[in-house]
């Protein structure tokens, strides 16, 4: 006797607002206090950064560009991107994962520890993400990977039973895809 599959249906209350992950590109004057002044309206207000970079862009026009990932519902990135534009030294808020398609990078340094197996394990690992080792003792390597914030975290994931140890990452950097800039 054969059942007929069961189709499931997921009532999702409406209280339960759904988070997505954004990544904010925001371009401000290269001047004291600016990082200050964002990440405190973050802060100010609860809302999580888990992601930040920051680099002049522009010496010639003292600018920076600051890279924010954070997440939330639709209505509240519109909101910090409302809050974020009214800010003097601000001179435009794009939110890459709306806009338009974006490349998204990120570096992370990864050390593992370990012999026999285990180092021969974390090599080929490595081999597969196109992780580099960047510094090789008899006791350690230092891996470098780069790529979108999913590959590294699987990458540390799988490193973590083989002996990882320590772990430095930069952030996201990401940029509109096509033609058109910021």
């Amino acid at each position: 006797m054969s059942q007929e599959p069961l189709d499931i249906v997921y009532d999702i209350p409406d209280d339960i607002v759904v988070e997505d992950r954004h990544i904010l590109a925001v371009l401000v004057d290269n001047e004291f206090g600016v990082l200050n002044r964002v990440t405190g309206l973050f802060s100010a207000r609860g809302y999580n950064i888990e992601s930040l970079t920051v680099a002049e862009v522009d010496a010639k026009k003292h600018l920076s560009r600051i890279t924010v990932v954070t997440r939330g519902s639709s209505a509240k990135i519109k909101h910090i991107i409302a809050l974020l534009e009214r800010m003097i030294p601000i001179y435009k808020v794009h939110d890459l994962t709306v806009e338009s398609p974006f490349v998204e990078r990120e570096l992370a340094l990864v050390k593992v520890v370990g012999s026999g197996d285990e180092r021969m394990e974390a090599l080929r690992i490595a081999d597969i993400f196109r992780a580099r080792p960047v510094d090789t003792t008899t006791e350690s390597f230092v891996f470098e990977i780069t790529g979108t914030n999913d590959k590294v975290n699987s990458f540390i994931d799988l490193m973590r039973p083989l002996g990882l140890v320590e772990i430095c990452r930069t952030g996201v950097a990401s940029v509109a895809r096509g033609k058109k800039g910021i």
